[in-house]
């Protein structure tokens, strides 16, 4: 079984962590290339036979352009913080319909000590939540077979950085998953330690829980009208 990351991957996140200006990145470009960047793309490119054997509707897409892996570069436009650079790496496994209708999505986070794997819906558009939530009250049995389901939720969590306070309006306060119709998101996560990012399993231990998330996100897909 092959490696990807090493320790030579987080120590340079951590230096940019420290030093998030141009001069250091350019300073490093190499060490980014080297330990992170490809590495990143070889692991999108090794998990999409495990990804097309959750759904064939998904893509891990190695392309250096418009690809799965994000940009490490930051907008920060619109942002109090100016750094110029993520101190961390990130890649969404996405639907192919990614571009013409919001989808689901999994995803794998590179960060010292924060590494994890998820998927589901991210940020949603108000419509987007709407319809999420009224296919919940319109099928409640198929949502905690899939988004309650035990193993699931032995594995995963379910991101609660963003609820709302009361049931959100047009929704009945006395339904039975009210508190997941409060989500802004619906996404569940995994944490993965710096060892298992380095070590020759995460491929498998990625597969098996992409396997894992596959009904969730099909659940979700059922929703927004998406093949899975």
């Amino acid at each position: 079984m092959s490696t990807y990351f090493s320790a030579a991957s987080f120590k340079f996140l951590r230096g940019l962590s420290r030093h998030n200006d141009k001069a250091w990145f350019e300073a490093h470009r190499e060490d980014y290339e080297a330990h992170v960047r490809q590495p990143f793309l070889r692991l999108i490119t090794d998990l999409q036979p495990g990804l097309a054997a959750v759904s064939p509707h998904f893509r891990a897409d190695p392309r250096t352009i418009g690809g799965s892996l994000f940009r490490i570069y930051r907008d920060a436009r619109f942002s109090n913080d100016k750094s110029p650079y993520k101190p961390w790496q990130g890649a969404r496994l996405f639907h192919e319909r990614r571009r013409e209708v919001p989808a689901p999505s999994f995803y794998v986070h590179l960060q010292p000590g924060e590494s994890f794997v998820g998927g589901g819906l991210w940020h949603p558009e108000p419509d987007t939540q709407r319809r999420v939530r009224q296919f919940i009250l319109d099928n409640p049995g198929a949502w905690k077979k899939t988004a309650h389901a035990p193993a699931l939720r032995r594995r995963f969590e379910l991101d609660d950085s963003e609820v709302l306070s009361r049931a959100p309006r047009g929704f009945p306060a006395d339904f039975e998953f009210i508190d997941d119709l409060k989500h802004r998101n619906w996404v569940f996560t995994r944490p993965l330690d710096d060892a298992a990012m380095t070590g020759p399993r995460l491929r498998k231990t990625l597969e098996t829980d992409l396997a894992a998330l596959g009904p969730f996100i099909d659940y979700l897909c059922a929703a927004l009208d998406l093949e899975f």
